[in-house]
Formats: structure tokens, C-alpha cells, sequence
């Protein structure tokens, strides 16, 4: 089975997809993580690059096309990713949704984790961040894709993260939905 997690900034993807895939012992992966080595190649933060990317649909391409050569040449793996389960349709879809405080909070907590973005400690500044990322993203791949990242429709599982404990909770709670997937197609 292949797991796509996309979701709001700060909504925890990243966390809680290594946590499935190490439950799950499948390999883990992040678009993300790519974009903001492709952004530091370019001498750019990751907001830079998607700025750039609301005119130049190359700054996706080397990401789009590694998702769906990942898509189609593997299996059982993790990917969190905005889009992924835009180029991987064969998996299941999980959004994670967040409210912007919970996740500014989250993002300062884990700046050092995140070189590809220039993260300030001041909450307001960083849910002013978050939002003009969710308008750049949500502009960029409804003039590309065409699609609504944020629309449930396109997702079996949608948690809203602010609402939780912990990532692990997160988790489990994305465990016991798979487990009941896997156990309805058996």
C-alpha cells in the first residue's frame, strides 16, 4: 500500500509520515524535503521558489515526475507531499488540516530543523507566512493542475492535527484507518 499525506503547513506531515512508515517499516519520502534542496540549489528559500513556481511550472517538475516514477516503480511507502496524491491516484490519500496559530507555534518550534526557510520567532510573523504559502501554493496548482489541494473530496482520511495531542496520536489514529482499508479489501 502506498500512503500520500498532504496537508496544511505545520499540520505535521512530515512528522507523522516518518512515524507511520517506521510503524509500517516502509520506506518514507517527502516532496517537501526536495523542494527545499531544490530551492537551496537555487540560492532561494522555499517561499522564493514558490513565488518563482506561480510563473515557472519547472520549479514542480523535477517533484512532479519523482513522484510518479516513485508511483509506479514501487510500493508500501510514505509520501507527504501537497500534491502527491495528485501523481500517486493508486494510494491512500490523507490530508492533514491545521489552523494557523496551532501551526505557527509548531514551525517555530522546529526552525532549526528547516534550513530551506528563514523562519522568524515572532507567531504573528509566521501565520502571515503561512498564509501567503497557502495562497502561493493554492494560486500555483490551481493554474497548473488545476486542482484545490484543500478539497476533501480528493482524500480518504482528513484529520484536523490542532485538534490532537500529539503526532503520535496523529498517527495512530491514521494507523487504525489503514488497518481498517486494508481489512475491508481483504
Amino acid at each position: 500500500m502506498i500512503v500520500t499525506i498532504s496537508g496544511m503547513p505545520g499540520s505535521g506531515k512530515t512528522t507523522v509520515g516518518k512515524i507511520i512508515a517506521e510503524k509500517l517499516n516502509y520506506n518514507f519520502f517527502s516532496a517537501g524535503e526536495l523542494r527545499g534542496k531544490i530551492a537551496l540549489d537555487r540560492g532561494l528559500t522555499l517561499d522564493e521558489l514558490n513565488r518563482l513556481g506561480e510563473t515557472d511550472k519547472t520549479t514542480d517538475t523535477t517533484v512532479d515526475e519523482y513522484q510518479k516514477k516513485l508511483g509506479q516503480e514501487n510500493d508500501n511507502f510514505v509520501i507527504e507531499g501537497r500534491l502527491s496524491w495528485l501523481f500517486i491516484p493508486n494510494s491512500y490519500k490523507i490530508f492533514l488540516d491545521c489552523d494557523s496559530k496551532t501551526a505557527a507555534d509548531r514551525l517555530i518550534k522546529s526552525r532549526e530543523q528547516r534550513p530551506d526557510e528563514s523562519l522568524p520567532a515572532d507567531p504573528e510573523k509566521v501565520r502571515d507566512i503561512i498564509e501567503k504559502r497557502v495562497q502561493s501554493d493554492t494560486k500555483r496548482y490551481s493554474a497548473f493542475y488545476n486542482v484545490d489541494y484543500k478539497d476533501p473530496k480528493h482524500y480518504d482520511l482528513v484529520l484536523d492535527t490542532a485538534e490532537l495531542k500529539s503526532a503520535n496520536q496523529t498517527a495512530d489514529l491514521v494507523l487504525k484507518a489503514l488497518r481498517t482499508r486494508l481489512d475491508s479489501q481483504a
